[in-house]
């Protein structure tokens, strides 16, 4: 029996926001990651599998509208959502993920219900809504996703024609609000700067019969095209995990993650180099994501509970949790 049981999320990377940040800004983030990491030690502390803890973990947070996946997920060009989720069991190396859906509550429920009832690994579109209905999965309008931020950030993005990596937009909103139509609109602040954020969601666990797991929840890019997929349902770029090795869970630039195969990489360094967990994140995220204009971080534990939580931007919201201990949370270096 494991005695290191452990759980680790994060809620996207980027550039500190330095200007007219409120205490309580920040406050509320670290405590909804608190909270979020509080469930998953639960699910660990009862004896559930990792695969049930990284999955209640990213369901709470696809609920939570201060990140973007689920409830708060960003807008494509057409002003609709296209949400991706992907989840792996480290124990098995099954695997299941969905993309481009747009009802479906959790999208990372509905990649757990890929990963255990479908021989398939990836779903798309309406196949993937048509696979989660068949599930008995919750369904949501579409409207339900929205938030008032989110919306002025697109409405910004898509005045400047340009797609704007996901909360892109929200600071650029917040110093226009005093002098547009919408000044007496709230103003959205965030710890980490909107205009520079990658804002995936995900998690990593080791359960006490010594087995690992991953789990990676987005909305996607502002203002981007329809259609477009990023390196979070992807297994091996924004998702990995194997008992051999490590469970991965990435955020950042994704098209530079999925050509970089990063979460994998990970885990193949430690297999092929006989690296730590410790240098082989460090190494995929400070030196060879870099190398191709690759911004972002990713969480990872191994099997010993080591954890690793690297990122090559100046924040990441961030924590971990070990059974019996308090949850630790942090957004800046």
């Amino acid at each position: 029996m494991n005695t290191n049981a452990v759980i680790a999320i994060h809620g996207g990377a980027g550039t500190i926001l330095r200007a007219s940040l409120a205490a309580s800004a920040e406050a509320e983030y670290h405590a909804a990651l608190h909270a979020v990491l509080s469930a998953g030690q639960r699910v660990l502390a009862d004896g559930g599998s990792a695969l049930d803890a990284v999955s209640e973990a990213v369901r709470l947070l696809e609920d939570c509208p201060l990140f973007n996946a689920g409830r708060g997920a960003v807008y494509t060009a057409a002003g609709t959502h296209e949400l991706d989720a992907a989840i792996m069991d480290g124990s098995t190396l099954e695997a299941g993920a969905v993309c481009c859906v747009k009802r479906v509550r959790n999208p990372v429920l509905a990649a757990r219900s890929v990963l255990e009832r479908s021989e398939h690994v990836l779903f798309t579109g309406e196949g993937a809504e048509s696979f989660a209905a068949a599930q008995g999965l919750e369904f949501v309008e579409p409207a339900y996703f929205d938030t008032e931020a989110r919306h002025r950030q697109w409405l910004l993005a898509r005045d400047q024609q340009r797609a704007m990596l996901d909360h892109d937009g929200a600071s650029l909103a917040a110093s226009s609000s005093s002098t547009s139509t919408a000044a007496h609109e709230p103003t959205p602040h965030e710890p980490i700067d909107p205009n520079r954020k990658f804002g995936t969601v995900g998690a990593v666990a080791l359960d006490r019969h010594g087995h690992v797991a991953a789990a990676t929840s987005t909305g996607g890019v502002t203002n981007k095209q329809v259609g477009r997929v990023g390196d979070t349902p992807l297994i091996g770029a924004g998702c990995y995990a194997d008992d051999a090795t490590c469970a991965v869970s990435t955020t950042g630039s994704g098209e530079m993650f999925m050509r970089m195969v990063a979460a994998y990489d990970v885990a193949a360094q430690m297999a092929y180099r006989n690296v730590s967990l410790h240098d082989a994140a460090h190494d995929v995220v400070m030196n060879r994501l870099p190398k191709i204009d690759g911004r972002g971080g990713l969480i990872a534990v191994d099997a010993r509970g080591n954890i690793a939580l690297p990122f090559n931007t100046e924040g990441m919201y961030r924590g971990f949790a070990r059974v019996g201990e308090t949850p630790v949370t942090a957004i800046y270096r």
